[in-house]
């Protein structure tokens, strides 16, 4: 991720373009979606991260006897 620099994001032009054109209550209204867009871009960007971190899993037995049959009569 190469930070929090949002001066030049398409986003921002569209909420500045929409907060000039558009009637004063929706102004907050947008606003708030773009607030809320961030957010979610953020718990996404920590989930990416976090499902990275797993380690991963252990290979599983190719010789030998333990580890390799399944007890299907339980």
């Amino acid at each position: 991720m190469d930070g929090m620099v949002i001066s030049n994001s398409p986003s921002v032009a569209a909420a500045v373009s929409s907060a000039s054109s558009s009637t004063p209550g929706s102004v907050g209204e947008a606003a708030g979606l773009m607030v809320l867009r961030k957010a979610l871009d953020t718990q996404a960007a920590g989930a990416v991260a976090l499902i990275a971190a797993l380690p991963q899993q252990p290979a599983l037995a190719t010789e030998g006897n333990l580890g390799r049959n399944v007890n299907t009569y339980a």
